[in-house]
């Protein structure tokens, strides 16, 4: 009879790993990063004065509009408990976002509506609101900190890759911009109650793809997106325009031809 394995720990923490859905993988190991002022120092250190970190939510949403915030925290300005918002419960979400619009020199929240989203594609809407929201800042910023993007703007900026988990900033941006669209997803279920939005915030849950199926979809809704397309356009024949998808979302295709189905 062999002598029984010992397991180490990290043999153990390799298992459980393996067993996780890559989008929980992808938690553990955003909750592992440090979010502190590692990049406001550097940019601060590069001569900026005003860093504002910019963040938006709502991108991969089947309903609603994309929600960007821009944030200028003082210099060496820490937040207990501040990090990427999907990283936080509700309660403590709306906790911070008080004291990150208390503590901030100042801010701006913009949104961009499911029909722009539908007729420029979700990345462009995103950067449009991020913009928007960059551009209403008083004072004007001089430095931005960005989560995986880069802005149309002549200021200096830092693309961080995972940014709202590792600037204190941006993840002010992402807290405060969470908070707000998700007090307008509350609003409009008052108006569709049918669809469940107060509690899914227009994402694609099983829940929300059985309201579309059930009640098809509201004005609201990001017809690009393939769940609600698929509830709203005749699939069972060609379209006159070739398709592609991205992501969730259709664009069309470089080659437009003109005709008639079938």
């Amino acid at each position: 009879m062999s002598p029984a394995k010992l397991i180490s720990e990290q043999d153990i923490e390799c298992l459980e790993e393996d067993s996780l859905s890559p989008s929980a993988r992808k938690m553990r190991m955003l909750k592992k990063l440090h979010c502190g002022l590692r990049y406001e120092k550097e940019a601060r250190a590069a001569g900026a004065v005003m860093v504002a970190g910019v963040d938006e939510v709502g991108r991969g949403a089947l309903f609603g509009p994309v929600v960007a915030a821009a944030v200028i925290l003082p210099p060496e300005c820490r937040i207990r408990g501040l990090r990427d918002s999907k990283q936080l419960e509700r309660e403590d979400r709306e906790r911070l976002a008080k004291v990150v619009e208390t503590r901030a020199i100042c801010f701006a929240i913009e949104e961009v509506d499911a029909e722009t989203i539908d007729r420029v594609n979700i990345y462009q809407a995103s950067k449009l609101a991020m913009l928007r929201a960059v551009a209403r800042l008083a004072p004007a910023a001089d430095h931005l900190l960005i989560d995986a993007m880069r802005l149309d703007l002549p200021c200096a900026q830092t693309s961080i890759i995972y940014g709202d988990s590792l600037s204190i900033s941006i993840a002010a941006a992402s807290v405060i911009a969470k908070v707000y669209r998700d007090r307008r997803m509350c609003e409009y279920h008052e108006q569709w109650p049918q669809y469940g939005l107060h509690s899914h915030k227009g994402y694609s849950t099983p829940e929300h793809k059985r309201a579309l199926a059930e009640h098809g979809p509201t004005p609201l809704h990001r017809f690009s997106f393939r769940p609600v397309a698929q509830r709203s356009l005749p699939w069972d024949y060609p379209t006159a325009i070739d398709s592609i998808f991205e992501g969730d979302q259709l664009v069309p295709a470089p080659d437009v031809r003109d005709g008639t189905p079938g």
